[in-house]
């Protein structure tokens, strides 16, 4: 079985989380969700644990940090191209998403970047090996 990453998000609002997630090009897996939780997934490798405030704090012991004001982690998402890239950001940003930076270039890799509902950082990039600088 290959290597899977669940990435689990304390959201305020379930619904609002689920929407906000299959608008950007996540779906449902139903298997795993309930009215606490729900699995979205991206590709057979990601899923998002968009998980209520009680549940998750069933799994840790410390504070729910506010992603609004402090930045814990940001979570990065490769693309096949730039058009899935600007995509991916434009979908985020319909669905009450927030750009968070300006778009960079760096010639071999474009990069945007959005938080979603709940604070939670995101970038999306493009990379393309062909055009890394050789050293």
């Amino acid at each position: 079985m290959a290597t899977k990453i669940f990435i689990n998000l304390p959201v305020a609002d379930l619904q609002k989380a689920m929407s906000f997630y299959t608008a950007i090009g996540f779906t449902n897996n139903p298997q795993f969700t309930d009215a606490t939780a729900a699995c979205m997934v991206l590709t057979e490798e990601i899923y998002v644990m968009l998980l209520t405030h009680h549940k998750f704090s069933e799994f840790i012991n410390k504070e729910i940090g506010n992603a609004f004001e402090k930045a814990s982690v940001i979570n990065s998402l490769s693309v096949e191209s730039v058009d899935e890239v600007n995509e991916m950001i434009n979908n985020a940003l319909k669905a009450g998403g927030k750009e968070t930076a300006e778009p960079k270039d760096y010639g071999f890799m474009q990069q945007r970047s959005f938080e979603d509902l709940d604070g939670h950082l995101w970038e999306v990039l493009y990379m393309d090996l062909a055009k890394i600088p050789q050293q």
